[in-house]
């Protein structure tokens, strides 16, 4: 899942905060309205909430809250039932999921039913949609066929029997599928909202109805949105909170000003306040699946050597980035982050070993190894793109730093706000491209099926055959290890072929008001879940 990660002068903090705090009518805690009301800050703006198109963080966050899938991810990360009534039944060969749709509404009365999930499975599918997430419900029967223009709707392994039964059947038997479920490309939706709001679904508050335990009640593009509790969903009775206030404000010293004075009741810490907060009773730190790395585009003449990838790949001191600049995270050699499993016993880092360390010299030496195959001299100056935001800006600094003492190399630095990155990644208006990904489910595959030939999140256009070949297999290999295998000697070849330049394995320092109980955060998939989280003695 693409994650988002700026500094300026003091003066323009000052300004930025001075007209957030004198327009902010949100108070901390159950000040400003009556009930239990939790008021948050989000650093970026949802680009859209239709579950079958949206890629992002901030969208994934919201969809977690106000709709529902078959599963959910639980208080200890693992699936328990959402839409579903009950465990589904699973045939003898592990292909064939039968689900009962328990007794649930819509936010606008209508019961959800099994054809809701059909109809949003075959319309992230359906090819004319465009999906950048189709692939994840490739596990499907004929799914990948049908959305490659090789099978029809009808041949895809989803199907109605009626209101209340949803069958499912799949390529393979795969370890990871209930995980799914609760992925917000596995979200129903409603077929006749989606037809009425055509181009316009799910661009606002209005467009679009909820079967979770908050609706989004409001929305002002830029500035905030708004979450009221649901009194339609099936579990209301666990949901305490009444409302929930969301102020998007991008400056780091901005949302702890609006902490510190009590209009909000939680902020993320940017790596120039580490010091000052991280002894804070308030302090904890937001533990995640996430890798951090960058992209180069690999159609340019430049980027398609394989020792200037590398070289690039290892002139960055990624154990100083994180302990002195970032204050945070850990060095990342490859793009599997340590917390992912292998198995029920071990972790994917704990066997394999692929990774590209920090080798100065030899960065050089490849470097110019590298021009010198292409006949070129070093580039005057490359771009790199990243989020407007601390953490990307101050890794982006600290690279740049690094290739020009390390390489020799010139960098632009181009931050722009999360969407404009997104785009420019996906149209490939880079040099080099900070990206990140978090784990949509506990398993490797959620990283290195990324970067097969074609996928829409490989922006940089790495290909390699032998990859892809195990990968595929692994998508339908019904032996376990020998998945296993495949998938640590895939991750081995990218590495060794330097297809992105790993950096580190994210996690993020935040505070929170002590009188907020409950709020479960997710290491894998959506960040986080608001069903039980309250307030207490504020």
């Amino acid at each position: 899942m693409n994650k988002r990660w700026k500094l300026s002068s003091l003066l323009a903090i000052m300004l930025v905060a001075s007209l957030v705090l004198s327009a902010c009518n949100f108070g901390g805690g159950q000040q400003g309205g009556e009930g239990q009301v939790l008021n948050l800050i989000e650093s970026s703006e949802p680009p859209g909430l239709d579950s079958a198109k949206t890629t992002d963080n901030v969208s994934f966050k919201i969809l977690n809250n106000v709709m529902e899938g078959l599963m959910r991810a639980g208080k200890d990360g693992n699936p328990v039932l959402g839409m579903a009534a009950e465990e589904p039944k699973v045939s003898d060969d592990k292909k064939t999921y039968t689900f009962k749709i328990r007794d649930a509404k819509w936010s606008d009365g209508k019961p959800v039913t099994a054809h809701d999930f059909e109809y949003a499975w075959k319309r992230s599918l359906d090819p004319k949609t465009a999906s950048e997430y189709a692939y994840i419900l490739y596990p499907i029967l004929n799914a990948e066929k049908y959305n490659t223009g090789k099978a029809s709707a009808d041949e895809v392994g989803v199907k109605a029997l009626d209101d209340k039964t949803l069958e499912v059947k799949l390529e393979a038997p795969i370890p990871y599928f209930k995980d799914l479920l609760g992925f917000p490309t596995y979200l129903p939706q409603r077929k006749d909202i989606v037809e009425k709001y055509g181009d316009k679904y799910a661009l606002e508050a209005k467009n679009l109805v909820y079967n979770g335990p908050f609706i989004l009640s409001d929305w002002k593009h830029n500035q905030s949105f708004q979450f009221k509790k649901n009194p339609d969903y099936w579990d209301a009775k666990s949901v305490k909170l009444d409302t929930v206030n969301y102020q998007i404000v991008k400056e780091s010293a901005t949302q702890v000003n609006l902490y510190k004075t009590g209009k909000v009741d939680f902020t993320e810490i940017g790596p120039e306040l580490v010091d000052t907060y991280k002894n804070d009773k308030d302090h904890f730190i937001i533990n995640e699946s996430t890798s951090v790395y960058a992209e180069v585009n690999q159609t340019k003449p430049l980027f398609a050597n394989k020792k200037i990838r590398q070289a690039l790949a290892m002139a960055i001191d990624k154990k100083t980035l994180t302990e002195n600049i970032l204050k945070i995270g850990v060095p990342a050699d490859a793009v599997v982050p340590p917390t992912i499993k292998a198995n029920e016993t071990k972790k994917f880092r704990e066997l394999a070993k692929a990774g590209i360390p920090y080798d100065k010299d030899k960065a050089k030496q490849l470097w110019e190894e590298g021009l010198k195959e292409l006949g070129m001299s070093a580039p005057a100056e490359l771009e790199i793109v990243g989020d407007d935001l601390p953490r990307a800006k101050a890794a982006m600094e600290f690279m740049k730093e690094q290739y020009r003492v390390n390489l020799g190399l010139n960098l632009k630095i181009t931050s722009v706000p999360f969407k404009q990155r997104l785009e420019r990644g996906k149209t490939g208006q880079f040099d080099i491209l900070l990206s990140g990904w978090g784990a949509d489910y506990n398993d490797p595959m959620t990283f290195l099926d990324l970067f097969v030939t074609g996928n829409s999140f490989n922006r940089g256009k790495w290909s390699n055959k032998e990859f892809d070949a195990l990968i595929q297999k692994s998508k339908t290999n019904p032996n376990f290890e020998e998945r296993l295998q495949d998938l640590i000697k895939a991750e081995q070849i990218m590495m060794e072929d330097a297809g992105l330049i790993p950096i580190y394995y994210r996690s993020r320092h935040a505070v929170v008001k002590d009188y907020v109980k409950d709020w479960v955060w997710h290491s894998v998939g959506p960040d986080y879940t608001l069903k039980w989280a309250y307030i207490e003695g504020k």
